[in-house]
Formats: structure tokens, sequence, C-alpha cells
């Protein structure tokens, strides 16, 4: 039984499978009681406004992670906007990553993030709340393994953010160092 993914931006049942499943996902995170997340309900539900977002946003890469031909998850990938004089060039980063409670601790996170990272060649940066233990490990883990350890990662304002050059990634640029 493989692991897939595959683009959301223009599956209408994609998209309302990952509507159905946010929620949940915004309950996960509420749990973590760091206050950066309401508890559903809390502000109303603009749970739709914000996936409206991400399929309408040409720099979001919606994808459904895929047990076989089951659902079992969903990432957002965006491109950030590039600033001018500041830090590193981050090409991709994970913005969104979730997998459903049943399909959890068999590898399918770590496959589906393993496939995403392979899609997307470039320099990459993944953040997790510090006091997302499960998140931080499992990101460390991950990430850890892709690179062979070649990664960075920093603790700012109780976010730990891991940067690195996925493995298919090309040269370097010139002037460019690697992670």
């Amino acid at each position: 039984m493989a692991v897939s993914i595959r683009d959301a931006q223009g599956s209408p049942e994609d998209r309302k499978w990952i509507q159905s499943v946010y929620r949940d996902y915004l309950n996960d995170l509420a749990m973590l009681n760091t206050g950066i997340f309401p508890v559903l309900g809390e502000f109303g539900h603009r749970e739709p406004d914000l996936l409206a977002r991400w399929f309408a946003d040409d720099r979001a890469h919606p994808l459904l992670i895929l047990k076989s031909d089951t659902p079992a998850g969903f990432a957002l990938v965006v491109r950030p906007v590039k600033l001018a004089g500041g830090g590193p060039v981050i090409d991709y980063r994970m913005s969104e990553f979730f997998v459903l409670a049943k399909f959890r601790r068999l590898g399918i996170g770590r496959d589906a993030a393993q496939l995403i990272l392979n899609r997307f060649a470039g320099q990459w940066e993944v953040t997790e709340y510090l006091r997302n233990t499960g998140a931080v490990r499992f990101w460390r883990d991950v990430i850890s393994g892709y690179t062979h350890g070649h990664y960075t990662e920093r603790v700012v304002d109780g976010e730990v953010r891991q940067v690195f050059r996925s493995v298919n990634s090309p040269a370097p640029r010139a002037g460019e160092k690697r992670s």
C-alpha cells in the first residue's frame, strides 16, 4: 500500500475533502494551548476564508496525502515572497502538514514528507511551534534522515526552524552556500 501525493489545486473533490478535515487539524493545534490557535468557534468560522486563500494563491501548492487511493492527510507548500536584503533565500516553506489520527505512526507522514521534498527542489524551511513536541520530533527525524544530517536548526521566538536543501535540488548558485 503505497503513499502518494497529488495536487489538490484543480480538484473540487480534493478541496472539499480538505475542508472536511480542516477543523480536525485546527482542533489538534488548539489543544497545544499555545494561545496562537483559537479553540474552534472562538472567532467564528473562518476556515472557508483561510482555505480559499490556499486555492487562490499562485505561490501555494495544496496537496492531498494518499494511502493507496484513500485520502490520509494534506499539506500546503508555499513559495515565500523574496525579501530584498533579508536572510537566506528560501524557495519553499512547509506551511501546513496534517495526517489524520487513524493514519499516524504508520510511516505515512514520513513518506509523504519525503515525496513532497523530492518534488519541490530547492532551499526549504520547516517551522514548528516549540511546544508542539510531536511535530518537532517528527520533523527533526524526517529532515535529519532526508538530509543525512545536513541541515541547520534554530529556535526563534518559540519556533523551531530547520533550513536545508532538498536532496534532488540542483547545485547551489554561484556564491550560495549549502546548509
